[in-house]
């Protein structure tokens, strides 16, 4: 009786609470993109050592040595990865390289692993466990230059297969920059046909063996764009949705740009990083200067979204030595560029590190080994970026708008099909407030903060934005709730009806 009377009461809390009126059906789930990815970048030497009996060289005293992380050493943390958010890895080079080589870029072999990081077979497992979890694997792919003391510098048969040996002295020369050997390393002849063929073949053989999902290709602007026409073709013939992400480090973007017209599908956005660290590792700049970025690479790039946007890589001063040098406190610094670079056109790139305001100068102190015992308030704020990120394709795949921009102060409004997500960044070391019209959104919406849980609604035509100094928030926009007076009566009505009940029940036992 007691139980059949609790569930009378119970009945019309579910009734009346929402949860089964008007109920609103997602949208059907679009097929997976590269610019839903988020992509978390690792230095395989310098991130985690998971099997010691492959330290042959490691010496961790010794900045510009092996330091002992591996490939079984990734395998290991790649729950750690995904527990962040992020859907993609990309490392530093696999392959074998000479004495010194930690970072993966003097290679010496280019169809071995470097016994240092393990064997093929690690790296196959790597990529199998990676796609168990289904993360994408992107492997730095070289193709301009060899080692220092490469074999084929010996070899008389391959004489042809370097340029000849000459500094770049002329940068702004682009035959001098496709033709001399940089910081003097060997120079590849990519013209001469033999040579073409070797790259090509093992460029295709890694897809084949190993079943990875792109290459991010070093040092691109010293190759010539015939090359990489060709070299496009040739990969996507194995494997057809394979990922093409060049580096062209140059701050013009016309110039930059000028690779994904050669075949690359994306490159690795210098320009965004140039503006965006010297926003962000400050107080006071005006994040709604970056959306000219966007607006920019729009007309520049066939698809701006699947551009790689960073704040931190291996070849720069950690981002937060960069805060550090103007006095400011790193994390808080970190948080605001993150917060902007989730929520931005273009898919983000972490370095490893970043994660845990990793501090370092330029190469090689921007390269040291990974903390996991660190504190973990960031790695948090990562993850809920990574989180919010994947639940609102507007972040991932919308439309930018500038809808307030002053004093450090910025709105910004994403819009995709039916949804529509707004990001408030206080980049300024006061608190400040910002009111825009409503008809700039929706008129009668509530915007609740993903971030912080701060919320705001239309009042008198209008959205008024109060933040915090050197903080942000991402607002998903939708109907207003109010207060739920049928929930609120069930609340006040349960107790009073059960109450009467026990009242009735022992009067009746007293008459009894």
């Amino acid at each position: 009786m007691f139980k059949r009377i609790l569930q009378v009461l119970i009945i019309p809390f579910f009734l009346l609470s929402g949860f089964s009126v008007n109920p609103v059906w997602a949208e059907e789930k679009e097929e997976r993109s590269w610019q839903d990815e988020s992509m978390y970048f690792i230095m395989i030497d310098r991130f985690n050592n998971g099997d010691t009996s492959n330290d042959f060289e490691a010496n961790p005293k010794d900045p510009k040595a092996y330091h002992g992380g591996d490939l079984q050493g990734i395998i290991d943390k790649l729950d750690y990865i995904q527990e962040m958010g992020f859907t993609s890895i990309w490392l530093t080079p696999v392959f074998d390289n000479e004495e010194g080589g930690y970072h993966g870029y003097w290679i010496r072999d280019f169809k071995n692993v470097d016994e240092n990081f393990g064997t093929l077979e690690d790296f196959k497992t790597l990529v199998k466990e990676a796609h168990k979890r289904d993360m994408k694997v992107m492997l730095d792919f070289v193709v301009n230059h060899t080692g220092y003391k490469h074999p084929w510098l010996n070899d008389s048969e391959k004489k042809d297969w370097f340029h000849e040996k000459k500094d770049i002295a002329n940068w702004q020369n682009q035959e001098e920059v496709e033709n001399g050997w940089l910081f003097g390393l060997p120079d590849l002849n990519t013209e001469n046909p033999e040579t073409k063929a070797y790259l090509m073949d093992a460029a295709k053989w890694w897809i084949t063996e190993t079943d990875i999902d792109g290459y991010r290709l070093d040092t691109v602007r010293h190759v010539p764009k015939a090359f990489w026409e060709e070299f496009s073709k040739e990969v996507k013939s194995v494997k057809k949705d394979f990922f093409l992400m060049g580096e062209v480090w140059d701050k013009d973007p016309r110039y930059v740009s000028g690779y994904t017209e050669a075949g690359l599908d994306s490159v690795v956005d210098y320009p965004f990083y140039n503006d965006a660290s010297k926003v962000f590792s400050n107080a006071g700049g005006s994040p709604g200067m970056l959306a000219n970025v966007f607006k920019r690479n729009q007309i520049l790039y066939k698809d701006p979204y699947i551009l790689g946007n960073f704040i931190d890589n291996h070849d720069n001063e950690r981002f937060t030595r960069k805060a550090i040098a103007n006095n400011q406190n790193p994390v808080t610094r970190l948080k605001m560029a993150l917060a902007y670079m989730y929520s931005a056109p273009g898919m983000p790139i972490v370095y490893y590190g970043t994660e845990i305001a990793m501090d370092g100068g330029n190469d090689p102190d921007n390269r040291r080994m990974m903390n996991f015992r660190a504190k973990d308030d960031l790695i948090k704020y990562v993850s809920k970026l990574g989180k919010i990120r994947s639940e609102f394709p507007s972040l991932r795949r919308g439309e930018m708008d500038v809808l307030y921009d002053e004093k450090g102060m910025t709105i910004l409004k994403r819009t995709y099909k039916s949804e529509m997500t707004v990001i408030a960044l206080n980049n300024s070391d006061e608190s400040r407030n910002a009111v825009i019209p409503a008809k700039t959104l929706e008129e009668n919406k509530e915007l609740r903060g993903l971030l912080t849980g701060d919320m705001t609604e239309e009042k008198n035509g209008e959205y008024e934005f109060i933040l915090d100094r050197e903080t942000a928030e991402i607002f998903e926009v939708g109907e207003k709730t109010g207060p739920n007076l049928p929930l609120i009566s069930v609340f006040v009505a349960v107790p009073a009806v059960f109450a009467g009940f026990l009242y009735m029940n022992r009067r009746k036992k007293q008459a009894s």
